[in-house]
């Protein structure tokens, strides 16, 4: 049975349409909300490595539009610390079940997620 992570924040539309996605689905999940709690380096590490810091970012998103960061320049570290104190500059949410991760809403990734389940109601 696999377990699947989904970091958000509690009043995204988006995160609540995965948490209710696998939920449906009976699939056990843990929901980290990141506005109590940041990612873990490691956990940050697996989205960088398969969409880039660049694709993570919701550059349409208000928070980006608002931190006024269109008009700056900044490092990975920069942007990364900048994360952590406003998750509103990802693409959320971020999911991830055992090797899979998705970003956004993308529904289709959670099929493939909830594919690996053999409990759940999908099958």
């Amino acid at each position: 049975m696999i377990r699947v992570q989904i970091f958000g924040v509690k009043n995204s539309q988006a995160t609540r349409a995965a948490e209710r996605f696998f939920k449906e689905r009976r699939i056990d999940l843990q929901l980290v909300d990141l506005k109590v709690k940041p990612m873990a380096p490691g956990e940050l590490k697996r989205f960088l490595d398969k969409f880039t810091l660049q694709g993570l970012i919701d550059r349409e998103g208000k928070s980006f539009l608002d931190a006024g960061l269109a008009h700056m320049r900044m490092t990975g570290p920069d942007l990364i610390r900048r994360i952590e104190t406003d998750p509103g500059l990802l693409r959320l949410p971020l999911v991830r079940a055992g090797n899979l991760v998705s970003m956004g809403r993308d529904e289709q990734a959670w099929k493939a997620m909830a594919a690996q389940d053999g409990t759940s109601g999908s099958r």
